[in-house]
């Protein structure tokens, strides 16, 4: 099925049964990222007496429980209550079901940029330099997402322990940038837009949703941040229409699925 539609003053065609999933796939007790060495995301049988929700171990059906951190366990969603007192939930602040976004690639670099707490020499960084570079000349009305794929780009980034493989960050003038160019949701291959281990500042988050240290802001509410996907090399940089799917959880993150469509301007 193809659709023909207008971003802005754009005529554009995309082709909705050719869909690039861009999450990684949850696999429960098999291989997965990990962040922060949480549990590994885990599925069960239930039990309840004589009832055993495993058809192989003789039950009537596979029913299953399901154990997993959101944050830690692979590709995510998550709203500004993340970080705020106020205990704000994705499925009221993703109100977005079509997103006109750019794909982006970048190699995160040791730089001058600031951070906070400061850089280490061995921190590698997604800087304002890059964003700058691979952003210019960019339609405004195709800048509501940003979709950004750091190099190298290997596929064991479905199955990181980034705590042995540290993670690339933003700086300060990085995401600043991003904010300045009205992002509303953007989507990242690190596990955070933070360094890992930093003090509990969460300087990039708080740039992001505009937020003082745990306060809320109600004119950021509606942007999200994506953290954990991955982008295949035969993805090209460039227009893509983002459909961001979240199951329907009254939380501050939620598992996640972006689909992205090409598109073609007309």
């Amino acid at each position: 099925m193809k659709g023909i539609f207008e971003i802005g003053n754009t005529k554009c065609q995309v082709d909705f049964s050719k869909g690039n999933d861009i999450s990684i796939p949850l696999n429960f007790n098999g291989e997965q990222p990990n962040t922060y060495g949480v549990d590994i995301a885990s599925s069960a049988p239930y039990k309840d007496g004589k009832f055993i929700g495993d058809t192989r171990k003789g039950g009537p059906c596979n029913f299953e429980t399901y154990s997993f951190t959101p944050h830690c366990n692979g590709t995510h969603t998550e709203c500004i209550g993340h970080i705020t007192d106020e205990r704000i939930d994705i499925l009221s602040s993703l109100n977005d079901e079509m997103i006109p976004s750019t794909l982006v690639s970048v190699t995160p670099k040791n730089t001058n940029e600031n951070y906070t707490p400061d850089l280490n020499t061995e921190d590698l960084v997604i800087t304002k330099e890059d964003l700058e570079l691979q952003l210019k000349g960019v339609n405004p009305e195709f800048l509501k997402g940003v979709i950004i794929r750091t190099s190298p780009n290997s596929e064991n980034k479905k199955s990181r322990d980034y705590m042995k493989e540290t993670p690339s960050f933003f700086s300060i003038e990085a995401m600043e940038y991003l904010v300045s160019l009205g992002i509303q949701h953007l989507l990242v291959d690190t596990p955070s837009v933070d360094r890992l281990f930093d003090d509990g500042h969460l300087s990039a988050h708080n740039i992001f949703w505009e937020t003082k240290g745990k306060a809320f802001n109600l004119n950021t509410q509606n942007k999200t941040i994506t953290e954990m996907i991955f982008a295949p090399d035969y993805l090209e940089d460039g227009a893509y229409l983002l459909n961001l799917q979240i199951p329907a959880f009254v939380s501050d993150a939620a598992p996640s699925r972006p689909i992205l469509y090409k598109i073609n301007e007309l």
